[in-house]
């Protein structure tokens, strides 16, 4: 059990020094954390969606920015779009489930928002199908997704794609941008005073 428990830390290193080696991610990470900064000076906002740990990792993104992230600042417009349970199996029900995000974005989205979608394939159904509502509507589409970007990397306007097809290391890294993220958004908006 010892070596399995040091296997897995080992691999989860091992595709983290990969991401840190790799210029084209740290420059898409950076283009995405200055997309959400001016789309947050616009007066925009930022949805997130995904499934399973991907909604979970929507919705604690989502948290990170609407709440706070290392310091007390005014809460900017974030939200996960799988968090109201009615609206969800409403439209589940009455029209399917590939299309809960997409009809949630019609409804919330703006021209200058920006929709983050997590997946770790990359072809999940309903979030393509919000990522082409987001597109419809002049929303800026990013997808955080594996190895190779699926049917997303065509669709989005940017894809980071994380180098591996084993979804637990992939949704580790998705985390570790994400807070990347967060604390690029939160530090350029609200630059620390001297007391932070």
């Amino acid at each position: 059990m010892k070596k399995q428990i040091t296997d897995i830390i080992r691999q989860s290193i091992q595709l983290k020094q990969e991401v840190l080696d790799d210029e084209l991610i740290i420059e898409k990470i950076q283009k995405v954390a200055t997309l959400i900064i001016e789309c947050y000076k616009n007066g925009g906002k930022v949805l997130f969606c995904g499934n399973g740990g991907s909604a979970a990792d929507a919705q604690h993104l989502s948290a990170e920015l609407s709440g706070r992230f290392y310091y007390n600042r005014r809460p900017l417009p974030a939200e996960a779009l799988h968090v109201n349970t009615s609206y969800l199996t409403a439209v589940a029900n009455d029209y399917t489930f590939d299309q809960v995000y997409a009809r949630l974005v019609e409804g919330m989205g703006n021209p200058g928002d920006i929709l983050i979608g997590l997946s770790t394939s990359g072809n999940s159904a309903n979030v393509l199908n919000a990522i082409a509502a987001a597109k419809s509507i002049g929303m800026t589409a990013i997808a955080l997704t594996g190895e190779g970007g699926g049917k997303m990397y065509a669709v989005c306007d940017h894809c980071i794609c994380i180098p591996s097809k084993d979804t637990p290391r992939i949704q580790e890294v998705h985390i570790l941008i994400g807070h990347i993220l967060c604390m690029l958004v939160e530090r350029s908006l609200f630059p620390p005073s001297k007391e932070t």
